[in-house]
Protein backbone atom coordinates (compact mmCIF):
# COMPACT_ATOMS: atom_id res chain seq x y z
CA UNK A 1 0.00 0.00 0.00
CA UNK A 2 2.75 2.28 0.90
CA UNK A 3 4.43 1.46 -2.42
CA UNK A 4 1.24 2.77 -4.19
CA UNK A 5 1.04 5.96 -2.27
CA UNK A 6 4.10 6.09 -3.34
CA UNK A 7 4.52 5.46 -6.85
CA UNK A 8 1.40 7.91 -6.98
CA UNK A 9 2.99 10.77 -5.24
CA UNK A 10 6.35 10.40 -7.50
CA UNK A 11 3.98 10.28 -10.60
CA UNK A 12 2.29 13.67 -9.42
CA UNK A 13 5.37 15.25 -8.94
CA UNK A 14 6.67 14.28 -12.20
CA UNK A 15 3.59 15.85 -13.65
CA UNK A 16 3.56 19.15 -12.04
CA UNK A 17 7.53 19.16 -12.62
CA UNK A 18 6.57 18.63 -16.56
CA UNK A 19 4.01 21.50 -16.29
CA UNK A 20 6.51 23.99 -14.84
CA UNK A 21 9.10 23.06 -16.81
CA UNK A 22 6.63 24.00 -20.00
CA UNK A 23 5.57 27.34 -17.98
CA UNK A 24 8.97 28.63 -18.01
CA UNK A 25 9.50 29.73 -21.81
CA UNK A 26 6.20 31.27 -21.50
CA UNK A 27 7.08 33.29 -18.72
CA UNK A 28 10.89 34.06 -20.17
CA UNK A 29 9.06 35.11 -23.18
CA UNK A 30 6.56 37.21 -21.57
CA UNK A 31 9.47 38.96 -19.46
CA UNK A 32 11.99 39.55 -22.72
CA UNK A 33 8.75 41.40 -24.23
CA UNK A 34 8.15 43.25 -21.41
CA UNK A 35 11.94 44.36 -21.99
CA UNK A 36 12.05 45.22 -25.40
CA UNK A 37 8.86 47.20 -24.56
CA UNK A 38 10.71 49.30 -21.61
CA UNK A 39 13.99 49.52 -24.35
CA UNK A 40 11.95 50.86 -27.05
CA UNK A 41 9.78 53.38 -24.50
CA UNK A 42 13.18 54.66 -23.13
CA UNK A 43 14.55 54.59 -26.96
CA UNK A 44 11.72 56.81 -27.81
CA UNK A 45 11.63 59.12 -24.98
CA UNK A 46 15.22 59.90 -25.86
CA UNK A 47 14.08 60.37 -29.20
CA UNK A 48 11.26 62.85 -28.31
CA UNK A 49 13.83 64.93 -26.06
CA UNK A 50 16.40 65.21 -28.57
CA UNK A 51 13.74 66.24 -30.42
CA UNK A 52 12.54 69.02 -28.45
CA UNK A 53 16.25 70.13 -27.57
CA UNK A 54 16.87 70.32 -31.57
CA UNK A 55 13.60 72.53 -31.77
CA UNK A 56 14.68 74.72 -28.71
CA UNK A 57 17.67 75.12 -30.26
CA UNK A 58 16.40 75.94 -33.25
CA UNK A 59 13.89 78.25 -32.03
CA UNK A 60 16.52 79.89 -29.95
CA UNK A 61 19.30 80.70 -32.75
CA UNK A 62 16.11 82.01 -34.78
CA UNK A 63 14.67 84.20 -32.36
CA UNK A 64 18.16 85.77 -31.19
CA UNK A 65 18.81 86.29 -35.22
CA UNK A 66 14.98 88.40 -35.78
CA UNK A 67 15.17 89.91 -32.26
CA UNK A 68 18.69 91.55 -33.57
CA UNK A 69 17.00 92.00 -36.66
CA UNK A 70 14.21 94.28 -35.30
CA UNK A 71 16.79 95.97 -32.19
CA UNK A 72 18.99 97.28 -35.56
CA UNK A 73 15.91 98.53 -36.77
CA UNK A 74 14.97 100.35 -34.10
CA UNK A 75 18.16 101.40 -33.20
CA UNK A 76 18.65 103.39 -36.49
CA UNK A 77 15.32 103.98 -37.69
CA UNK A 78 14.87 107.23 -38.64
CA UNK A 79 12.03 107.14 -41.14
CA UNK A 80 8.17 105.00 -40.65
CA UNK A 81 8.85 102.67 -43.64
CA UNK A 82 11.93 101.37 -41.13
CA UNK A 83 9.48 101.19 -38.15
CA UNK A 84 7.28 99.55 -40.57
CA UNK A 85 9.74 96.94 -41.56
CA UNK A 86 10.67 96.85 -37.54
CA UNK A 87 6.67 96.45 -36.98
CA UNK A 88 6.33 93.54 -40.13
CA UNK A 89 9.51 91.52 -38.59
CA UNK A 90 8.21 91.85 -34.75
CA UNK A 91 5.27 90.33 -35.65
CA UNK A 92 6.90 87.15 -37.20
CA UNK A 93 8.90 87.23 -34.20
CA UNK A 94 5.64 87.06 -32.18
CA UNK A 95 4.43 84.19 -34.78
CA UNK A 96 7.95 82.12 -33.82
CA UNK A 97 7.10 82.39 -30.27
CA UNK A 98 3.56 81.33 -30.99
CA UNK A 99 4.12 78.40 -32.57
CA UNK A 100 6.75 77.16 -30.46
CA UNK A 101 4.76 77.36 -27.13
CA UNK A 102 4.06 73.30 -27.14
CA UNK A 103 7.59 72.43 -27.12
CA UNK A 104 9.22 75.49 -24.98
CA UNK A 105 10.08 75.13 -21.09
CA UNK A 106 7.78 78.18 -18.74
CA UNK A 107 10.97 79.70 -18.63
CA UNK A 108 12.14 80.13 -21.99
CA UNK A 109 8.70 81.09 -22.90
CA UNK A 110 8.19 83.53 -20.41
CA UNK A 111 11.41 85.21 -21.48
CA UNK A 112 10.74 85.27 -25.59
CA UNK A 113 7.13 87.02 -24.09
CA UNK A 114 8.77 89.56 -22.17
CA UNK A 115 11.52 90.47 -25.26
CA UNK A 116 8.85 90.68 -27.38
CA UNK A 117 7.21 92.94 -24.95
CA UNK A 118 10.25 95.45 -24.63
CA UNK A 119 10.20 95.80 -27.96
CA UNK A 120 6.74 96.39 -28.87
CA UNK A 121 7.20 99.19 -26.31
CA UNK A 122 10.39 100.29 -28.20
CA UNK A 123 8.66 100.42 -31.26
CA UNK A 124 5.59 102.64 -29.86
CA UNK A 125 8.26 104.77 -28.58
CA UNK A 126 9.73 105.32 -31.98
CA UNK A 127 6.70 105.72 -33.46
CA UNK A 128 5.64 108.89 -31.13
CA UNK A 129 9.08 110.22 -31.56
CA UNK A 130 8.95 110.24 -35.84
CA UNK A 131 5.44 111.45 -35.55
CA UNK A 132 3.75 115.10 -34.20
CA UNK A 133 2.35 114.20 -30.49
CA UNK A 134 -1.10 113.91 -30.72
CA UNK A 135 -2.85 114.24 -27.91
CA UNK A 136 -6.15 112.83 -26.35
CA UNK A 137 -8.12 114.32 -23.29
CA UNK A 138 -12.04 114.00 -22.87
CA UNK A 139 -14.14 117.24 -21.10
CA UNK A 140 -14.32 115.89 -17.65
CA UNK A 141 -16.61 117.33 -14.61
CA UNK A 142 -14.37 117.19 -11.97
CA UNK A 143 -12.60 120.73 -10.96
CA UNK A 144 -9.24 118.59 -10.24
CA UNK A 145 -9.11 117.65 -13.71
CA UNK A 146 -9.26 121.05 -14.75
CA UNK A 147 -5.46 121.71 -15.76
CA UNK A 148 -5.68 118.60 -17.97
CA UNK A 149 -5.46 118.83 -21.65
CA UNK A 150 -8.69 118.43 -23.13
CA UNK A 151 -10.40 118.22 -25.99
CA UNK A 152 -14.00 117.40 -27.34
CA UNK A 153 -14.83 113.77 -27.30
CA UNK A 154 -15.22 111.75 -30.58
CA UNK A 155 -18.95 112.06 -31.77
CA UNK A 156 -21.53 109.96 -30.38
CA UNK A 157 -19.36 109.30 -26.95
CA UNK A 158 -20.05 110.50 -23.45
CA UNK A 159 -17.76 112.86 -21.52
CA UNK A 160 -14.68 111.01 -19.69
CA UNK A 161 -11.57 112.06 -18.45
CA UNK A 162 -7.84 111.46 -17.83
CA UNK A 163 -7.01 110.38 -21.79
CA UNK A 164 -3.31 110.65 -21.40
CA UNK A 165 -1.05 111.16 -24.48
CA UNK A 166 1.83 109.86 -22.32
CA UNK A 167 0.29 107.80 -19.70
CA UNK A 168 2.60 107.02 -16.36
CA UNK A 169 4.15 103.92 -16.34
CA UNK A 170 2.73 100.82 -14.77
CA UNK A 171 4.62 98.63 -11.97
CA UNK A 172 7.83 97.52 -13.07
CA UNK A 173 8.03 94.40 -14.90
CA UNK A 174 5.55 94.93 -16.58
CA UNK A 175 7.20 95.45 -19.74
CA UNK A 176 5.18 98.33 -21.27
CA UNK A 177 6.54 101.42 -19.26
CA UNK A 178 4.55 104.43 -20.63
CA UNK A 179 5.16 103.75 -24.59
CA UNK A 180 0.72 103.46 -24.39
CA UNK A 181 -0.05 105.96 -27.12
CA UNK A 182 -3.79 105.71 -26.53
CA UNK A 183 -6.68 104.96 -24.05
CA UNK A 184 -8.78 106.00 -21.14
CA UNK A 185 -7.53 106.33 -17.56
CA UNK A 186 -9.02 106.92 -13.91
CA UNK A 187 -12.88 106.64 -15.40
CA UNK A 188 -15.72 105.48 -13.51
CA UNK A 189 -19.19 104.28 -14.03
CA UNK A 190 -19.36 105.39 -18.11
CA UNK A 191 -19.92 103.78 -21.32
CA UNK A 192 -16.63 104.19 -23.38
CA UNK A 193 -16.23 104.04 -26.91
CA UNK A 194 -13.62 104.29 -30.05
CA UNK A 195 -13.75 103.65 -33.32
CA UNK A 196 -11.88 101.68 -36.08
CA UNK A 197 -10.38 104.76 -37.68
CA UNK A 198 -9.07 105.65 -34.42
CA UNK A 199 -7.85 102.71 -33.21
CA UNK A 200 -6.13 101.41 -36.40
CA UNK A 201 -2.55 99.43 -35.28
CA UNK A 202 -2.47 102.09 -32.33
CA UNK A 203 -1.20 100.64 -28.86
CA UNK A 204 -3.85 100.95 -26.27
CA UNK A 205 -3.60 101.23 -22.47
CA UNK A 206 -6.47 101.46 -20.14
CA UNK A 207 -5.90 102.22 -16.43
CA UNK A 208 -7.61 102.48 -13.10
CA UNK A 209 -11.29 102.16 -14.34
CA UNK A 210 -14.44 101.31 -12.40
CA UNK A 211 -17.77 100.09 -13.26
CA UNK A 212 -17.23 101.31 -17.12
CA UNK A 213 -17.94 99.48 -19.90
CA UNK A 214 -15.51 99.77 -22.86
CA UNK A 215 -16.57 98.97 -26.59
CA UNK A 216 -13.31 99.64 -28.86
CA UNK A 217 -14.05 98.54 -32.33
CA UNK A 218 -11.31 98.06 -35.04
CA UNK A 219 -7.69 96.98 -35.04
CA UNK A 220 -5.66 97.60 -32.58
CA UNK A 221 -2.00 96.44 -31.90
CA UNK A 222 -1.67 95.74 -28.81
CA UNK A 223 -4.11 96.39 -25.44
CA UNK A 224 -3.71 96.42 -22.06
CA UNK A 225 -5.96 96.39 -19.38
CA UNK A 226 -4.90 97.32 -16.12
CA UNK A 227 -6.30 98.14 -12.32
CA UNK A 228 -9.69 97.70 -13.35
CA UNK A 229 -12.69 96.97 -11.09
CA UNK A 230 -16.39 95.45 -12.25
CA UNK A 231 -15.82 96.46 -15.61
CA UNK A 232 -16.72 95.27 -19.02
CA UNK A 233 -14.43 95.54 -22.03
CA UNK A 234 -15.48 94.59 -25.72
CA UNK A 235 -12.31 94.80 -28.24
CA UNK A 236 -12.80 93.66 -32.27
CA UNK A 237 -9.15 91.78 -33.45
CA UNK A 238 -5.80 92.64 -31.30
CA UNK A 239 -2.92 92.21 -33.76
CA UNK A 240 -0.40 90.91 -31.15
CA UNK A 241 -1.01 90.36 -27.53
CA UNK A 242 -3.36 91.67 -24.71
CA UNK A 243 -2.26 92.28 -21.30
CA UNK A 244 -4.20 91.91 -18.24
CA UNK A 245 -3.25 93.19 -14.74
CA UNK A 246 -4.53 93.89 -11.47
CA UNK A 247 -7.68 93.41 -12.59
CA UNK A 248 -11.10 92.07 -10.41
CA UNK A 249 -14.79 91.17 -11.35
CA UNK A 250 -14.85 91.95 -15.00
CA UNK A 251 -16.06 90.61 -18.15
CA UNK A 252 -13.62 91.06 -21.52
CA UNK A 253 -14.31 90.37 -25.15
CA UNK A 254 -11.19 89.72 -27.16
CA UNK A 255 -9.08 88.05 -29.90
CA UNK A 256 -5.29 88.17 -30.41
CA UNK A 257 -2.09 86.49 -31.13
CA UNK A 258 -1.22 86.05 -27.22
CA UNK A 259 -3.06 86.72 -24.11
CA UNK A 260 -1.42 87.01 -20.67
CA UNK A 261 -2.89 87.49 -17.17
CA UNK A 262 -1.52 88.51 -14.56
CA UNK A 263 -2.51 88.91 -10.25
CA UNK A 264 -6.34 89.22 -11.69
CA UNK A 265 -9.37 87.67 -10.10
CA UNK A 266 -12.87 86.61 -10.52
CA UNK A 267 -12.90 87.25 -14.34
CA UNK A 268 -14.48 86.17 -17.48
CA UNK A 269 -12.81 86.24 -20.58
CA UNK A 270 -14.40 85.43 -24.16
CA UNK A 271 -11.41 84.38 -26.09
CA UNK A 272 -10.26 83.79 -29.51
CA UNK A 273 -6.44 83.27 -29.06
CA UNK A 274 -4.00 81.89 -32.03
CA UNK A 275 -1.39 80.68 -29.08
CA UNK A 276 -2.05 79.42 -25.59
CA UNK A 277 -3.11 81.43 -22.89
CA UNK A 278 -0.92 82.37 -19.99
CA UNK A 279 -2.29 83.27 -16.56
CA UNK A 280 0.03 84.30 -13.52
CA UNK A 281 -0.95 84.84 -9.63
CA UNK A 282 -4.71 84.83 -10.75
CA UNK A 283 -7.33 82.95 -9.16
CA UNK A 284 -10.81 82.35 -10.65
CA UNK A 285 -11.05 83.25 -14.20
CA UNK A 286 -13.24 81.50 -16.57
CA UNK A 287 -12.53 81.11 -20.11
CA UNK A 288 -15.16 80.64 -23.20
CA UNK A 289 -15.30 81.20 -26.96
CA UNK A 290 -14.82 85.01 -28.08
CA UNK A 291 -18.60 85.78 -29.54
CA UNK A 292 -18.85 89.61 -30.00
CA UNK A 293 -19.90 91.06 -33.34
CA UNK A 294 -20.17 94.15 -34.98
CA UNK A 295 -20.63 95.66 -38.59
CA UNK A 296 -17.13 95.42 -40.23
CA UNK A 297 -15.78 92.80 -37.75
CA UNK A 298 -14.55 90.90 -40.74
CA UNK A 299 -12.46 93.05 -42.32
CA UNK A 300 -10.73 93.70 -39.01
CA UNK A 301 -10.45 90.49 -38.56
CA UNK A 302 -8.71 89.95 -41.97
CA UNK A 303 -6.41 93.36 -41.65
CA UNK A 304 -5.28 92.15 -37.83
CA UNK A 305 -3.85 88.73 -39.59
CA UNK A 306 -5.28 86.43 -37.20
CA UNK A 307 -6.37 83.29 -38.53
CA UNK A 308 -10.05 82.96 -37.10
CA UNK A 309 -10.13 79.12 -37.92
CA UNK A 310 -7.50 78.62 -35.15
CA UNK A 311 -8.49 79.18 -31.38
CA UNK A 312 -7.10 78.30 -28.02
CA UNK A 313 -8.92 79.66 -25.87
CA UNK A 314 -9.74 76.37 -23.71
CA UNK A 315 -5.55 75.89 -23.63
CA UNK A 316 -3.94 78.26 -21.20
CA UNK A 317 -0.79 77.53 -19.13
CA UNK A 318 -0.77 78.86 -15.37
CA UNK A 319 2.72 79.59 -14.45
CA UNK A 320 1.92 79.05 -10.82
CA UNK A 321 0.60 75.12 -11.38
CA UNK A 322 3.02 72.94 -12.52
CA UNK A 323 1.14 69.86 -11.98
CA UNK A 324 0.09 68.22 -15.26
CA UNK A 325 -1.92 65.47 -14.05
CA UNK A 326 -4.08 67.98 -12.23
CA UNK A 327 -6.24 70.82 -13.59
CA UNK A 328 -5.06 74.28 -12.11
CA UNK A 329 -8.10 75.83 -9.62
CA UNK A 330 -6.85 79.05 -10.60
CA UNK A 331 -9.13 78.77 -13.84
CA UNK A 332 -11.59 76.72 -15.43
CA UNK A 333 -14.07 76.91 -18.44
CA UNK A 334 -17.05 78.91 -18.51
CA UNK A 335 -20.29 76.48 -17.94
CA UNK A 336 -22.36 76.96 -21.41
CA UNK A 337 -25.31 78.24 -19.44
CA UNK A 338 -23.67 81.03 -18.02
CA UNK A 339 -22.20 81.77 -22.06
CA UNK A 340 -25.63 83.98 -22.98
CA UNK A 341 -24.34 87.63 -22.76
CA UNK A 342 -26.22 90.55 -24.57
CA UNK A 343 -23.27 92.55 -25.16
CA UNK A 344 -25.39 95.67 -27.17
Amino acid sequence: MESANCSAAAANGAVGSQRDRSLVPERLQRREQERQLEVERRKQKRQDQEVEEEKSDFFAAAFARERAAVEELLEGGESMEQLEEAAARLQGLQKLLNDSVLFLAAYDLRQGQEALTRLQATLAERRQELQPKKRFAFKTRRKDAASATKVDAAPGAPAAEGILASPPPLKEGGGIGSSFLFGFSNVESQVLEKRAEELHQRDVLLTELSKCTIKLYGNPNTLRLAKARSCTLLCGPVSTSVFLEDCSDCVLAVACQQLRVHTTRDTRIFLQVTSRAIVEDCSGIQFAPYTWSYPGIDEDFEGSGLDRSKNNWNNVDDFNWLARDMASPNWSILPEEERMIQWD
